[in-house]
């Protein structure tokens, strides 16, 4: 027996249920910003991945959940514990001590521009013009919300020397320890995983393989962890706790629970452009509590996130209310 057949029908369409892993996500990241400066990031990391995969393993248990059983499930299984576990985490974690909340969630939200490709080549998921224009409104969103102001202004008003200056300047060295580079390589992680869940569900069950994978890529993460960096847990008081808890519980077990069980049964790009919602809860809380500030042009990509979001998950009826709109117009003017 599998989730699948405990679960209500509608369970998958309920729209708390599609933005329940988002909100968590983004109020996750505004936790784990908070505390950063008292812990460190690849123990972070592996806080958030072991207990949160112990917790959906017992509750797999729990539901009579059936164990992977042949090598070519546990192959896939490590596979994906190592991309969107361990990759995933450390990514962002390490990403997340030179950004802000609010903007290191809105990188990480490249992450369905990559889907919705693989998703087409791989699956042949319909995407329409609706689609990618939505798309496309979300990777300008994200850029306004993440790239320098300056980069945006000069690419408005058409000084491309500037912007071609800025990005010879760039090296390699100061890529790589740059915290939206690494934000970005999280996108990328989290993009494949994304992916691999449709494989990983042909050998496993979706829950199992989903505790399984955060088990197991937490356990590198804390390896790397006792081997790079000290005090890991020395200033952490309740409130410290307390916040890595919720990013464990809700930011961890349960948003990998539902994202990917959703993921598994319904539109990849639909699933994965509602993480557009992402920055939307960070920024927003990250406002409130940490006190992150958003510039004009970063609201200005807000808005046009949103309005990517709608666009891509409404792309399907937005092209049958233009057809059946078109086709009553020529009714109209030609009605023999």
């Amino acid at each position: 027996m599998t989730i699948e057949n405990n679960s209500p029908k509608n369970f998958a369409q309920s729209p708390i249920v599609l933005i329940a892993p988002f909100f968590f996500l983004g109020t996750a990241m505004v936790a784990m910003k908070a505390i950063i400066s008292d812990t460190t990031p690849l123990f972070m990391a592996g806080f958030r991945l072991v207990p949160a995969g112990i917790i959906v393993l017992l509750l797999a248990a729990w539901w009579k959940l059936p164990q992977p059983k042949t090598w070519k499930a546990w192959l896939w299984i490590l596979l994906f514990s190592l991309i969107d576990g361990a990759m995933f985490q450390g990514f962002l974690t390490e990403g997340l001590v030179s950004t802000g909340a609010g903007i290191g969630a809105v990188l990480i939200d490249a992450q369905p521009l990559v889907v919705a490709i693989l998703a087409r080549l791989l699956f042949g998921e319909f995407i329409g013009l609706w689609g990618w224009l939505g798309l496309s409104l979300g990777a300008i969103g994200i850029s306004c919300c993440g790239l320098p102001s300056q980069w945006i202004t000069s690419l408005a008003t058409g000084n491309f020397s500037f912007l071609q200056n800025q990005l010879t300047a760039i090296s390699w060295q100061s890529l790589i320890q740059s915290g939206e580079f690494l934000m970005l390589l999280a996108a990328l992680s989290m993009s494949f995983g994304t992916i691999m869940i449709r494989y990983v569900r042909q050998h496993a069950d979706v829950v199992v393989a989903t505790g399984w994978h955060m088990l197991l890529g937490g356990i590198p993460l804390f390896v790397l962890s006792a081997w790079t960096e000290t005090n890991q847990w020395n200033n952490l008081d309740s409130v410290g706790w307390t916040a890595l808890g919720y990013a464990t519980l809700f930011g961890t077990a349960l948003t990998y629970g539902l994202f990917f069980y959703l993921a598994s049964v319904g539109s990849l790009t639909s699933i994965s452009s509602l993480i557009f919602l992402t920055p939307v809860f960070a920024m927003l809380f990250s406002y409130l509590f940490l006190l992150e500030s958003l510039t004009f042009i970063q609201w200005i990509g807000v808005v046009l996130t949103l309005l990517g979001v709608v666009m891509v998950i409404q792309r399907e009826k937005i092209s049958e209310k233009l057809f059946s709109y078109a086709d009553k117009s020529d009714s109209i003017a030609n009605p023999n």
